[in-house]
């Protein structure tokens, strides 16, 4: 049996994705941009994605701007915002994914105050301390789900604190999207990101939201396509996939989304039965209904993975972008977690395919592999690890 749970990764092209993109890789293959036919077909589906695509998220299709991904998305709203915005101080959260923390940390190599919100131990922004550091912040960047441990953030109340000082919000939605609902009249942003991999469309295109009337400054030049914020000759297929992605996600979320939840928890329980296991992040509908993160003592989470890759099951150790990296996951430093029990932490994330067969598979081979794990360690659970150098600080 091969079982693939890491879907917060990436996710499989939906069979009714590429039916819709084929015809785009050969003959309606126009550049959107030209004045003929060729041209105006592939104009017209550009438009037709952009209607698709804003409708996930409770977005007028003129506010859409297609991009590469989502960390291009990232990279425009906050280089772009911020520098609009003439800004002086940026925030965001202790947990965010690097598409935003590297922005970021290159906004304060430029010269920017950069602060950020602290978390609880579940992974979620501490409201009581926000004020104080989003006080003089010219933009202030918020993931709406965390991409390791799926704590959903209080989106509206952080985007209203952010708007008081007069900042640009920003909302890195590209695990939620699709997953759960995202409507950005309610949460009240002014920039929100999603992507198309993520929701079993193709790769190489995401999107950013724009609120109409907030302006932003371009970081790619060229002919100005997508209203001149992201020049390029766009990406028709992929945009054409992305929209039909957007499209069935909307249609499936209300089912998926709690058949998923039951999964989830199905599997979660079997995974905290095996000793000295613990959960990483919230429960219930504080967390996103396809993310389970545990940490299991006295091993390290890259050798669970490679245990269970060779029972032919796909997880993770948090983030994909990061999972090269031996540096300890630091949004779960950022939690209160020791590098000791971050260096422990495996991330399943169900979706479409999964099935409770193959839940109750993982749950049973993840034991078996902690436990052959165990038997190779030199510490055991319950070990005082406190004294041991396992490297990697919070950022």
């Amino acid at each position: 049996m091969t079982v693939y749970l890491d879907h917060a990764a990436t996710t499989p092209v939906d069979s009714r994705v590429l039916d819709e993109m084929k015809p785009f890789f050969s003959r309606k293959f126009g550049n959107a941009s030209s004045l003929h036919f060729f041209g105006r077909e592939a104009r017209e589906a550009v438009e037709v994605a952009r209607e698709r695509v804003a409708r996930l998220v409770g977005a007028s299709p003129d506010e859409i701007v297609f991009t590469s991904g989502g960390t291009e998305a990232d990279n425009l709203a906050v280089l772009g915002g911020f520098e609009a915005a003439h800004g002086k101080k940026i925030v965001c959260s202790a947990i965010e994914h690097p598409a935003v923390l590297e922005p970021c940390n290159e906004l304060e190599r430029r010269g920017a105050q950069k602060a950020l919100l602290p978390v609880d131990g579940e992974g979620i922004v501490d409201l009581n301390a926000a004020p104080e550091v989003i006080c003089g912040a010219s933009l202030v960047s918020v993931m709406h789900a965390n991409n390791e441990v799926g704590s959903i953030q209080p989106i509206k109340e952080l985007a209203r604190m952010a708007h008081e000082q007069g900042a640009l919000f920003h909302c890195d939605a590209v695990q939620s999207a699709g997953k759960i609902a995202v409507d950005v009249r309610k949460l009240g942003v002014d920039l929100l990101v999603f992507s198309s991999h993520k929701i079993y469309g193709p790769k190489g295109v995401g999107a950013l939201y724009v609120r109409e009337g907030v302006k932003i400054n371009p970081i790619v030049f060229g002919g100005g396509q997508e209203h001149a914020l992201r020049s390029g000759t766009e990406n028709v297929a992929c945009i054409v996939g992305f929209g039909m992605a957007c499209e069935l996600a909307l249609r499936e979320l209300p089912r998926e989304s709690k058949r998923l939840a039951l999964l989830r928890d199905r599997l979660l329980k079997k995974l905290l039965e095996i000793k000295g296991s613990f959960l990483n992040g919230p429960v219930g509908e504080k967390r996103l209904p396809n993310n389970v993160n545990v940490s299991f003592e006295a091993v390290e989470g890259e050798s669970i993975v490679l245990g269970l890759d060779g029972f032919g099951i796909a997880a993770s150790t948090g983030s994909a972008c990061s999972s090269r990296k031996l540096q300890p996951s630091h949004v779960l430093l950022a939690m209160g977690r020791r590098p000791e029990e971050a260096h422990g932490s495996l991330r399943f994330t169900l979706g479409r395919s999964t099935t409770a067969k193959q839940v109750d598979f993982a749950a049973a081979k993840t034991a078996k592999v902690v436990e052959r794990l165990r038997v190779m360690s030199p510490f055991k659970p319950g070990d005082d690890l406190s004294k041991i150098d396992f490297g990697g600080h919070a950022e």
